[in-house]
């Protein structure tokens, strides 16, 4: 067992981690990349140990709780049924559509268990988007809450799947093909799951992009990958204990209220992190920062994760509630990139006791693979952190060429969590991928002694008069101002400069602030041709999907119309 008489830095605590022999130790695989040399190798391997937590409560939802032995003996008797009566095998598809309901877990668990390919679907995808996914991936069997069943009950007839409803609306949905979850026998707490060989190469998601610049695409993961991911989160754990002065592992098990939707990866690291840990996971049928704070305050919640405009409505409803959210221990966001000024108003109001923590992730790394936490975090607040040991980084030029430290250019990853592809998608693939194995992300990053900083999305940057402006720079002096709630900077065409800045904005109830107050701020900290020549004030919030990121192709538009066809001069 480590000891640890004094707080650890970064850097020591990684070592003592990743030395030979040591939890987290790491070797190179045969394809170069690394992996952790003794974690899992398949999710069914990482589910199975955490039969060994019994009565603890895990998902407590709306209306039931499930400990993790009602949880593993719920998904093993599904796991069962698709081995059995619906003669499925390992590698056929079954995909997941519903809200955050406790049995969206046990749904694809399940999955595991019977060594299927779960594919978790969009719960706030029309019909339309729903039959596009369903006819790229043709899964066998549908797993779906009875608001979701209307929008997928007409491809699974026309295509023969079975389907499980859950949490039924109507008593007609017995229909051919069509179980309700509710009607199947009550689990066997002395089962076992099927026997099946699940593989460390065999996939074990596909999970769609989220497509905010054309159709989505399933990214392909392996159960070495998911595997990969389900461990980053335990090693990030154990180096902010080592960093906190404590012994990993020890202490109380988390609870964390989950505000992602579980279809999204950065939910895939919140509920890896809690289930490695024995914790328990409180779910919210929808955002709401007062029932927030209310079953923050009923559950004693210790964890928070969210995309950061989550956290900030939270930080505000608890100055307003007065409330110092005692039993908060950890306040996380991800999904989207964090205002610098987020970290300072956790510090102010808080001060050390509530460990700040960000880092970055993408669909095709199956969750976060860099984090940025406590007193690194304050240091460096525009920082994502520094990278897992299994994940390598590498920033370039166009070329491809690699690029000195603190250089701006595209990040490249390679690592155990990541994706072998997209689905049925070469040509994609081959794009994405490196023939040695390194992903293109499409953001823009410097990377200074570890440390990864993500400057913009390339197709994000506007090039104006030549110079390159990085919108995410622009957004960050926005939101330090105080009377901003929500702000995003796109580019409009412009017939001199090329394009020009258009920054929209949502100001807080009550605010003063003008357009030219808010470009006058902006000007004390940027470059003059950084400052947005445009800025549009919107009293409805930032358009966003179904994971947090704000829409800006709905931006661009909008701003196009508002500030005329050829993006004049001025501000609006």
């Amino acid at each position: 067992m480590l000891q640890v008489p004094v707080p650890h830095t970064e850097a020591e605590a990684g070592a003592a981690l990743t030395a030979p022999g040591a939890p987290f130790a790491v070797v190179r695989a045969e394809d170069g990349s690394l992996i952790y040399e003794s974690g899992p190798r398949t999710l069914r391997e990482f589910v199975e140990a955490t039969w060994a937590y019994g009565d603890r409560p895990f998902l407590v939802g709306e209306s039931r709780t499930y400990t993790y032995g009602e949880f593993f003996a719920a998904a093993t008797a599904l796991a069962n049924r698709f081995a059995g009566p619906y003669g499925l095998r390992p590698g056929d598809r079954a995909a997941i559509a519903m809200r955050n309901h406790p049995e969206w877990q046990i749904a694809f668990w399940a999955t595991q268990l019977a060594g299927l390919v779960a594919v978790p679907l969009n719960a706030w995808w029309t019909e339309d988007e729903f039959r596009y996914a369903l006819a790229d991936c043709e899964p066998r069997v549908l797993l779906v809450d009875g608001e979701r069943l209307p929008r997928v009950s007409g491809w699974a007839r026309s295509a023969g799947a079975r389907t499980v409803v859950f949490h039924a609306l109507r008593d007609d949905e017995a229909q051919d093909g069509v179980e309700r979850y509710e009607d199947l026998p009550a689990p066997d707490p002395a089962a076992a799951p099927p026997d099946v060989e699940v593989r460390a190469e065999d996939d074990a998601t596909i999970i769609y992009t989220s497509g905010t610049t054309g159709r989505p695409k399933g990214a392909v993961a392996t159960q070495l990958a998911q595997a990969g991911a389900a461990t980053n989160p335990r090693y990030l754990a154990a180096v902010a204990a080592l960093g906190r002065g404590e012994i990993p592992g020890q202490g109380p098990a988390p609870v964390g209220l989950m505000t992602f939707p579980f279809f999204h990866v950065a939910a895939f690291t919140s509920v890896y992190s809690v289930m490695a840990a024995g914790g328990t996971l409180v779910l919210m049928r929808k955002w709401d920062a007062g029932r927030a704070l209310e079953l923050i305050r009923e559950h004693r919640v210790t964890y928070f994760a969210g995309v950061p405009s989550t956290a900030l409505q939270l930080l505000d409803a608890a100055v307003a509630a007065d409330d110092d959210l005692p039993t908060l221990a950890m306040l996380n966001t991800g999904g989207a990139a964090a205002p610098p000024g987020l970290v300072g108003r956790i510090t102010d109001r808080y001060g050390e006791r509530v460990e700040p923590r960000n880092g970055y992730g993408l669909t095709e790394t199956c969750g976060g693979v860099t984090a940025n936490f406590g007193a690194a975090y304050r240091a460096f607040p525009g920082s994502v952190g520094r990278p897992t040991p299994v994940t390598e980084t590498r920033v370039v030029d166009p070329t491809g060429a690699p690029l000195e430290a603190g250089e701006v250019g595209e990040l490249w990853l390679r690592g155990q969590s990541l994706v072998r592809g997209y689905w049925g998608d070469p040509e994609a693939t081959v794009e994405a991928v490196t023939p040695d194995g390194w992903f293109r992300t499409g953001d823009l990053a410097t990377v200074r002694e570890g440390r990864v900083s993500i400057v913009d999305r390339i197709k994000d940057m506007v090039v104006r008069g030549g110079e390159n402006v990085y919108c995410v720079e622009v957004e960050a002096a926005l939101y330090d101002h105080p009377d901003v709630l929500e702000a995003a900077v796109v580019g409009v065409p412009h017939p001199v400069l090329g394009e020009e800045v258009v920054a929209v904005v949502q100001l807080r109830p009550a605010a003063t602030a003008g357009v030219d107050e808010l470009r006058a701020y902006c000007a004390l900290s940027l470059a003059p041709f950084k400052v947005p020549a445009h800025v549009l004030l919107r009293a409805d919030p930032l358009p966003r999907n179904a994971t947090g990121k704000v829409l800006k192709r709905e931006l661009r538009a909008a701003s196009r119309a508002a500030t005329g066809p050829l993006g004049g001069p001025g501000a609006t």
